[in-house]
């Protein structure tokens, strides 16, 4: 079969032959000797047939010339089309493709519906911009071809989770790598979602966990412990730790653990002790000592971890005699002068639960406690102000010999402010306070 550089040479030459040989014939036909004119149109006749089908060969080699022509620049452009590399910030993080319809999502949100999608107007007409400028379709639906070279088959799988069941037997029989792998799975997955907390609860997974808290490696422990306190944001979890008896390893990783594990373990004290049920096993073992040191030299989130524990603990009265014996006054007085403030309340709370104590006067009661709790009366926020006038009246009620240290500190200046301003409870407190200063 011919290619197309030999049609096109036989064309040109069939061309030329009957340009200089039958057309220059039919040109000097004779009109008047009609006996020698028939031959002619017949030769005529012929040579018209052979002119004919040498320009549909032409035609059909110039429209296959064309046809390649035009698929050479359709290659080149969709070549240069696919090589325009798309900006990564207009791509979906999922699909990898040229988003059409950007939105924002609040944060927070563990599952997305369609009344918290804004749109994001801003990041489309950025969007429309570029693709104006780069001749490209939106309807198109492209993908960015650098990018996709980058994820292979392997990389996909790796992406691609495990079946919570699998996770959980890797947990139980699989190697060492294995079980690092399927905690720091499972840890994401009760993270992300309740339903994943019900789904890898039901798969037996909490008795393998609670086992990996003595691991001797330190982010297996975090990981572990991480796992159950998302695990125990589940009420109905929080009956199956207890059940496993996770409170005496969660014990010791707050006791011993890296101060990461160790203020999760405070979070996790936290979430267990919300049921009023779990408060006496929990304060019984030993815990609230280690809870206290948190409070006292943790970070602010380990600090507010452990003063929520310690307030759902002291709730249950036998706690309360174990926070004051373990030293919670300390930690609670510096929460309290500390210049930041954002503990002040959490400290109140706990003290004001404490002051029903029979104890608790000889331990709190003290002049130093009285000075830190009229500067809060001075200089609190509305709230801890009323919270400090409740904690003074819980001491003083009643001891003169406080009530004169009251009015040597004071303290009768903010209370009648309080007692103007105050909500109702703030009111009642002052006043009470300020008729028992009136009669010491």
């Amino acid at each position: 079969m011919s290619n197309p550089a030999e049609k096109k040479l036989q064309a040109r030459s069939s061309i030329k032959w009957m340009i200089n040989n039958d057309v220059r014939s039919m040109s000097s036909v004779d009109d008047g000797d009609e006996s020698q004119h028939r031959p002619r149109n017949r030769d005529y006749l012929t040579s018209l047939d052979s002119v004919n089908s040498c320009f549909d060969e032409c035609s059909s080699v110039v429209h296959s010339d064309m046809e390649d022509v035009v698929a050479s620049r359709s290659q080149d452009e969709v070549k240069k089309h696919l090589e325009t590399e798309i900006p990564e910030n207009f791509l979906c993080p999922i699909s990898y493709e040229l988003m059409l319809d950007p939105v924002i999502v609040s944060t927070g949100q563990e599952q997305l519906q369609a009344l918290i999608l804004t749109p994001n107007f801003i990041m489309r007409k950025l969007i429309y911009e570029w693709c104006e400028e780069h001749n490209v379709k939106l309807e198109e639906g492209l993908t960015n071809k650098k990018l996709k070279k980058c994820r292979s088959f392997e990389d996909d799988c790796r992406r691609t989770p495990l079946p919570i069941n699998t996770l959980v037997r890797h947990l139980s029989f699989g190697s060492v790598q294995e079980q690092k792998t399927a905690v720091t799975e499972i840890r994401q997955l009760s993270k992300s979602s309740s339903d994943h907390r019900v789904e890898i609860a039901e798969a037996g997974a909490i008795p393998q966990l609670v086992n990996l808290l003595t691991s001797k490696d330190v982010i297996t422990q975090e990981n572990a412990i991480s796992c159950i306190l998302n695990l125990s944001l589940h009420e109905q979890n929080k009956r199956l730790i207890m059940l496993s008896g996770a409170v005496s390893y969660i014990s010791q990783v707050l006791k011993v653990g890296s101060m990461e594990g160790r203020e999760c373990a405070a979070a996790t004290i936290y979430s267990l002790s919300l049921a009023d049920e779990n408060k006496a096993v929990i304060g019984a073992s030993d815990v609230i000592p280690d809870l206290i040191e948190i409070l006292d030299i943790g970070s602010p989130r380990g600090q507010k971890d452990a003063a929520g524990a310690l307030l759902n603990l002291c709730m249950y009265q036998g706690n309360k005699g174990r926070a004051l014996k373990a030293g919670i006054v300390k930690p609670l007085l510096k929460m309290l002068s500390d210049s930041n403030g954002s503990l002040v309340d959490d400290a109140l709370y706990i003290m004001s639960i404490l002051c029903g104590h029979p104890d608790a006067k000889a331990t709190m009661g003290n002049a130093n406690s009285l000075l830190v709790l009229t500067d809060v009366l001075k200089t609190g926020s509305p709230r801890s102000k009323e919270n400090a006038a409740a904690v003074l009246l819980a001491f003083c009620k009643g001891d003169r010999e406080k009530l004169e240290w009251l009015t040597r500190l004071g303290a009768i200046a903010p209370l009648m402010k309080l007692g103007e301003n105050g909500t109702g409870r703030a009111r009642r407190k002052a006043a009470t306070l300020l008729d028992q200063l009136g009669k010491s």
